[in-house]
C-alpha cells in the first residue's frame, strides 16, 4: 500500500482480465487480501494508504466500509469466474483492521467464503495493534473463522515506541497474546522494527527477548526505512533525527537472526522467522512464489496470471466507483515473460527454500561462482539445484539479485 503506485495502463471499467491470465488461475493457490484503511492515529514512519478520522473528512466511513468492500468481493467473483479455485488464504491488513467491529470482519470473511469458497484448512490472518483488541473481540474473530493473528509489537521499550508514534505500551503484548491463545488461534505472530531513533543495542536485545517471552509461532523483523512524505522523513530532513545507519541496521539484523535462531525459530524468508513450516505465513508465501491474489480495498494491489492492478486510493472514490457498478481499479500492467522472470528471481531468492537454478539465464548462472566465493550464496544449495542465500547473503540480497539479473 505504498504511497507511490506506478502509472500503469488504463484498467477496464468492468475489471475484466485477459483469458491468458484467467487460464492460470487453477494452477496456483488463490489468496485474498483485504485492506482496511483506517487508523486511530498515524505513525510517523508509515506511508501506507491509511487514514485517521480527521484525514477522511467526508470520505467513506468505517461504519459503512464492510458493505462497500463486499461489493468488490462480489466483483472479483464475477471477473474471475467459475475457473477460480477455492481461496487458500485471506489476509486482513491495513491500517488497523481490528478498528472495525469483529462482526464487520466476520461479514467480510463470510463474503469471501460465500462467493469463492474457502479451501479446507484455509489460513485466515488479521493484523492487529495491541490496543485495538481485547479478549472478547479475539474470541469473536476466532469463532468467525480467523486462524492467525499478527500483532504489531515493534519494540519492548517505551521510548522507542514513542519515537515511532506507537500508541500501545509494552505491557499490553503479554495480555493480547494470552487472549489470542485462549481464544484458540492456530498461530500468533509479532512484528518488530529495528533501527528507530534512540534505539540502543540493549533496547533491541530487550525487544527480541520480549518477543520471545511471548512464545510466538512467527516473528517478522523489518529495518526502519525513511519514506518520502512521512513525518519521520520531515524530521530527518530538518536534522531533528538521524537517518538509520546501514551498518547499524546490518548489526541489528544479525543480532535478530542469532537470537531468534537460538530460540528455535528459523528464517524461511529474509525478514521472517517461524517455529517450523506449519507456522510459515502461507499468504505471504503466495506473494513470494508468484501466486494469484485479489486485493480488496482502497489502494489494494492484485495479481493474477501476470496481470497486476491497483485500486484508487481514497475510500470516497473507491466507494463511489463500486456504487456505480464499476471496478475500483485505477490502473494495471501486463507483465511480459522477461518481467515475470525478473520477479521470480527477485522474490524467490529471498526464500530459505531457494530459487531453482532453472530460473537463471546462462549469464545469471555464470555469476554464481563469484557469489559463492564471496560467501553470499551457499554452495550446498547449488548441489540441490537451488540458489540459497547465506546469512551474509541475506544482508546483501539486492547485490545478489543484481548479479543474477545482470543481463536482463
Amino acid at each position: 500500500m505504498s504511497s507511490k503506485p506506478p502509472e500503469g495502463l488504463p484498467a477496464p471499467a468492468d475489471g475484466g482480465l485477459p483469458a491468458t491470465a484467467l487460464a492460470e488461475l487453477p494452477l496456483r493457490p488463490l489468496g485474498v487480501y483485504i485492506h482496511v484503511p483506517y487508523c486511530a492515529s498515524r505513525c510517523g514512519y508509515c506511508d501506507f494508504n491509511t487514514y485517521t478520522a480527521s484525514e477522511l473528512g467526508g470520505g467513506t466511513s468505517a461504519a459503512t466500509y464492510a458493505a462497500t468492500a463486499i461489493e468488490e468481493i462480489r466483483l472479483a467473483a464475477r471477473v474471475l469466474g467459475p475457473g477460480a479455485p477455492p481461496v487458500d488464504t485471506v489476509f486482513f491488513g491495513g491500517g488497523t483492521p481490528t478498528l472495525l467491529p469483529p462482526a464487520d470482519l466476520a461479514a467480510l470473511l463470510a463474503a469471501v467464503d460465500e462467493t469463492f469458497g474457502l479451501r479446507p484448512g484455509a489460513e485466515v490472518t488479521t493484523e492487529a495493534n495491541p490496543e485495538s483488541v481485547d479478549a472478547a473481540s479475539l474470541e469473536q474473530l476466532r469463532a468467525a473463522g480467523f486462524t492467525r493473528v499478527s500483532f504489531g509489537m515493534q519494540s519492548a521499550r517505551p521510548h522507542v515506541l514513542a519515537a515511532l508514534d506507537r500508541r500501545h505500551t509494552p505491557g499490553r503484548l503479554p495480555d493480547v497474546v494470552c487472549w489470542a491463545r485462549k481464544a484458540g488461534f492456530d498461530q500468533v505472530s509479532v512484528d518488530l522494527i529495528y533501527g528507530a531513533p534512540g534505539e540502543s543495542d540493549r533496547d533491541w536485545a530487550a525487544s527480541l527477548e520480549g518477543a520471545l517471552e511471548l512464545a510466538p509461532d512467527h516473528v517478522s523483523a523489518y529495518a526502519l526505512t525513511v519514506e518520502d512524505g512521512t513525518k519521520l522523513a520531515r524530521r530527518v530532513r530538518r536534522g531533528e533525527l538521524l537517518e538509520p545507519d546501514d551498518d547499524l541496521l546490518a548489526d541489528r539484523y544479525l543480532q535478530a537472526d542469532e537470537t531468534l535462531t537460538a530460540a528455535g525459530l528459523s528464517a524461511y524468508e529474509v525478514s521472517n522467522w517461524a517455529t517450523g513450516p506449519s507456522a510459515w505465513c502461507r499468504h505471504n508465501l503466495g506473494y513470494w512464489r508468484g501466486g494469484g491474489w485479489w486485493g480488496v480495498g482502497p489502494g489494494a494491489h492484485s495479481h493474477v496470471g501476470g496481470v497486476r492492478w491497483w485500486n484508487v486510493r481514497h475510500p470516497s472514490e473507491y466507494g463511489d466507483r463500486l456504487r456505480a457498478g464499476q471496478s475500483p481499479a485505477r490502473a494495471r500492467e501486463v507483465l511480459d515473460p522477461r518481467e515475470r522472470q525478473l520477479e521470480r528471481v527477485m522474490l524467490g531468492v529471498r526464500l530459505a527454500e531457494g530459487l531453482p537454478l532453472a530460473e537463471l539465464t546462462p549469464a545469471g548462472a555464470a555469476a554464481l561462482d563469484e557469489l559463492v566465493g564471496s560467501g553470499l550464496v551457499a554452495p550446498e544449495g547449488l548441489a540441490d539445484g537451488r540458489v540459497r542465500l547465506t546469512r551474509d547473503g541475506r544482508l546483501l540480497t539486492d547485490t545478489v539479485v543484481r548479479a543474477l539479473l545482470s543481463d536482463l
